[in-house]
């Protein structure tokens, strides 16, 4: 296990916005020094990667959010065979979210690949040296072909335009700079053939290790009510220690689908459509996890905490933030047509 210990983490409630950028440098130095330590996932430790994960964010959700897209773009990289490119200067994000607007397309040339158009929500893109991202495939003649496809990109270049005016304006990870990016005729190279991002194994083990990161914040935010409980300062009636019991059941059942997800990962048993359908249950069931804890924490102590506890109150906007990654409904759906298109006989 990593010693946590030895990582630069700011202990103050909150950093003040002069203070953001020392905050992500820490973050991004951390990252650096993990990722030549920790193991990567599917490769017979991946118990032990979501546990430093979820300690990471039980001690500021926001750092771990700093920390997580450096060591995602390792695994992805090594999981392309494309080792050569890391070095221990260089730190990575990975930018793979779409949204509304001019899409961000590869087209190629006899001088290799470049990029053009806006990526939305990329974290980190004024502090990171590099990044993993995916764009849409064109040919020579800049027709869309209907594929995806990964690339890696330096952010020194001249064309690569984070946008001001996009920038991240929730209270929730707000310490986690985020904004779109410009991008104009930028030099890209393939990581991977089409398609192989989402295709590939460690897609589904990438999801779950964020989830493990939820699990870790849900566990901060009930970190104060056990304290109350613990050690309350008046007597506590019934419905505090009922509250306390169902933040135990909800935690208990997330840590229980990552402990046998990561044996599942290292076994063999998570890839392909196997692989997604663990994703689409760990990630379900840790994001439900999560919401539980918020409400019945914030039933339990009322609203002081919400109110007049900076601490507190960054943790629960930053975990409500990071679980709306989660696609609720629509992921429930998915898991049930992945359970009856791939078994005949029940799954449990």
């Amino acid at each position: 296990m990593f010693d946590q210990s030895t990582l630069p983490i700011p202990h103050t409630p909150r950093p003040e916005r002069r203070e953001v950028q020392e905050f992500v440098r820490h973050g991004l130095n951390a990252a650096r020094e993990l990722s030549s330590g920790l193991p990567l996932p599917g490769q017979g430790s991946t118990r032990e990667l979501w546990a430093e994960l979820s300690g990471l964010a039980r001690q500021d959700l926001a750092y771990a959010r700093i920390i997580e897209p450096h060591l995602d773009a390792t695994a992805i990289i090594d999981q392309a065979g494309r080792n050569d490119v890391l070095t221990g200067a260089d730190t990575w994000a990975v930018w793979a979210a779409e949204g509304p607007g001019t899409p961000l397309t590869a087209t190629p040339s006899a001088t290799g690949w470049t990029l053009a158009g806006t990526k939305p929500w990329c974290s980190l893109a004024e502090f990171v040296s590099r990044a993993v991202l995916t764009a849409h495939v064109a040919d020579e003649t800049g027709e869309l072909t209907g594929h995806r496809r990964a690339f890696m990109i330096s952010t020194d270049h001249p064309g690569f335009l984070p946008e001001s005016n996009t920038a991240w304006v929730a209270q929730g990870l707000s310490d986690v700079p985020t904004a779109a990016v410009d991008f104009r005729e930028v030099p890209a190279e393939p990581l991977g053939e089409d398609e192989w991002y989402l295709t590939r194994p460690g897609f589904a083990w990438g999801g779950m290790g964020v989830a493990a990161i939820w699990w870790g914040g849900a566990q901060s935010v009930a970190d104060l009510l056990w304290q109350r409980c613990k050690h309350p300062r008046t007597p506590l009636d019934d419905a505090a220690h009922t509250h306390l019991g169902r933040v135990d059941l909800a935690l208990s059942a997330a840590s229980a689908v990552l402990d046998r997800a990561a044996s599942a990962v290292d076994g063999g048993e998570a890839t392909g459509e196997q692989g997604a359908l663990w994703a689409l249950r760990v990630r379900r069931t840790v994001a439900e996890a999560a919401e539980a804890v918020l409400r019945e924490v914030s039933r339990a102590t009322g609203p002081g905490p919400l109110t007049g506890d900076p601490a507190h109150i960054r943790r629960v906007n930053s975990l409500q933030v990071y679980i709306r990654q989660d696609h609720a409904e629509r992921d429930n759906r998915a898991l049930g047509e992945l359970l009856l298109a791939g078994a005949e006989d029940a799954p449990w």
